[in-house]
């Protein structure tokens, strides 16, 4: 594995800077970001909408689950593209709901688990973390937005940067393992 990865260095590079400067554009524009992300799910619905309907009229005894699964994809891809503004709302608020759930059962499993394992306030704070961000999606859906756009971003260009440097020692492995 070693080996392959360091021959093909250059494209671990190349994956760091796309990375780096998807984060850096998101960042600058974090607007656009959100609404481009609406439109790419409502692209992708629509034409998973078409391609389950397109199977369903085929024969088979899943026809029917098909037709309606494409149905409804081809009706949240339309959504998504007439309203993009409408997606990005519902999307912050199925994660912020997730974000509430996830903090309070973390919150639960942290009291829980104080007598059986040590540093549960890790397990507890994490669950305070996730439960704040719920709460600020559902009081502030539009700065939410961006925030979890900024940090998208963010990761992305920490990721990049580390496969960058990544890819730069595996080009050094590669080049001492070369017979001179």
């Amino acid at each position: 594995m070693l080996e392959l990865l360091a021959r093909r260095w250059h494209l671990i590079v190349l994956r760091g800077v796309v990375a780096v400067l998807f984060g850096i554009l998101a960042i600058a524009w974090p607007g656009i970001t959100v609404l481009a992300l609406a439109l790419l799910f409502g692209v992708y619905t629509l034409l998973d909408g078409i391609t389950s309907i397109v199977m369903g009229i085929g024969q088979g005894t899943d026809r029917v689950y098909l037709i309606t699964l494409g149905i409804l994809g081809v009706v949240a891809g339309a959504i998504a593209l007439i309203w993009p503004q409408i997606t990005v709302i519902v999307l912050l608020v199925i994660i912020a709901v997730w974000a509430i759930i996830a903090g309070v059962m973390q919150i639960a499993a942290a009291v829980r688990l104080r007598k059986v394992i040590s540093n549960e306030w890790f397990l507890a704070l994490s669950g305070i973390v996730a439960l704040v961000l719920g709460l600020l999606l559902i009081v502030q859906p539009a700065e939410g937005a961006i925030a979890l756009v900024i940090a998208i971003a963010t990761f992305a260009i920490v990721w990049g940067l580390t496969l960058v440097v990544l890819g730069f020692r595996l080009r050094t492995l590669a080049s001492a393992d070369r017979p001179a």
